[in-house]
């Protein structure tokens, strides 16, 4: 997910206050199965959904219907950080839907500290605007401000806010736009075991520090474990604000210990693959070679990059930012007109060297069109 770096910052304050450890590490079983793979059906089940999500051309399945445009209204879009590609990304997505529709759009940076983004979304507050996104933070770090906000019947609209997509009471969201996280994980384990024919031996890099990253990696091993020859080599658990530092020596023991054995990697987020290159060139390693690595959210576009080069990183399961910018726009015309959410989520993607175009995001088509039919413009 695009907004881990900035969770994890959170997550790594909190644990410092309570004492909390990193994490460790844990490893299973080193072998990988004979020379025929043995789940034939999973197999089967797998590369059909793999091959589902590589589609670049699937027709819209969002709302075609909906509230005409409400006129004259201010959207305020307070970031975790502009930094960020995610957050930048859907952003700009934003701004493009607000010129569409004929609204006002603003947008506060909170820097990426704690304390930059409270005072972000308290300045966001104070100017009374129609409509606050909180793009990419907890909001349970800012309850204070979401509290005045819902006082001032302001609605709010996340973007991976939290984890689940849609409306949320608790903090009191009209919606929140972000994929599935069971979803994400379970294509990104179906395109390692399409990708190895069922056969391989896989490290899943994660953060424990962060519920939601680990509860992403738990969800992908479950799906990697329908197949009885795709092994979890070992489960790395290295905090993302360590990442830079710990990854390439994490990279060097893990070659080191399993070898060839190690076929492909899963990471819940794409920077773990930046950070492992250097060691795996060091290595010997080929870029365009095993072990062949996907990351379960995020795309940002140095992903892109790596994928459309083969340097280390073979797929993506990305964010359609754009198009989740659009949506939000749209959700809160629904909030104006008093409907209710959309429930639209964005289908899963895959992104590889076969289907980027030599694009560095993913922007599916139709979605602009459609928005603009239903609000009339």
């Amino acid at each position: 997910m695009t907004t881990l770096r900035a969770t994890a910052a959170l997550a790594v304050v909190t644990a410092f206050a309570a004492g909390c450890s990193k994490g460790s590490d844990s490893a299973t079983a080193t072998t990988v199965g004979s020379s025929k793979a043995g789940c034939p059906t999973v197999l089967a089940e797998a590369k059909k959904a793999v091959h589902a999500a590589e589609a670049v051309d699937a027709a819209w399945g969002g709302p075609t219907s909906g509230p005409t445009a409400v006129g004259g209204r201010t959207i305020v879009y307070v970031a975790q950080s502009m930094t960020n590609p995610g957050v930048a990304g859907a952003a700009q997505g934003v701004q493009e839907a607000a010129k569409a529709i004929g609204w006002k759009i603003r947008v506060i940076d909170g820097q990426g500290t704690p304390a930059g983004i409270q005072a972000a979304l308290s300045q966001a507050v104070a100017v009374k605007p129609d409509g606050i996104v909180l793009s990419g933070f907890d909001p349970k770090s800012t309850a204070q401000q979401v509290a005045q906000a819902n006082a001032a019947g302001i609605p709010l609209i996340g973007w991976h806010a939290v984890a689940t997509p849609g409306p949320s009471k608790d903090p009191k969201m009209f919606s929140n736009i972000t994929t599935r996280v069971e979803d994400v994980a379970k294509i990104s384990a179906d395109w390692v075991i399409s990708q190895s024919n069922g056969r391989a031996g896989v490290v899943v890099f994660t953060d424990a520090s962060i519920p939601f990253a680990k509860g992403k990696s738990d969800l992908i091993q479950t799906e990697l474990a329908t197949c009885s020859d795709v092994k979890v080599l070992k489960t790395s658990n290295i905090p993302i604000a360590d990442a830079s530092s710990r990854t390439p020596q994490e990279v060097s023991a893990l070659l080191s210990r399993f070898g060839s054995a190690w076929t492909n990697s899963v990471a819940i987020n794409d920077l773990y693959f930046a950070d492992a290159a250097p060691a795996l060139r060091a290595a010997g390693k080929q870029g365009g070679g095993a072990p062949f690595s996907i990351g379960a959210g995020d795309g940002d576009p140095s992903a892109f990059q790596r994928v459309n080069s083969k340097q280390f990183q073979a797929a993506t399961v990305p964010e359609p930012l754009s198009e989740q910018g659009w949506q939000i726009i749209d959700e809160f015309n629904r909030s104006f007109a008093g409907k209710p959410a959309s429930g639209y989520i964005a289908p899963v993607h895959i992104t590889t060297a076969g289907n980027t175009g030599g694009g560095t995001s993913w922007d599916p088509k139709g979605y602009r069109e459609e928005y603009r039919k239903v609000w009339g413009k």
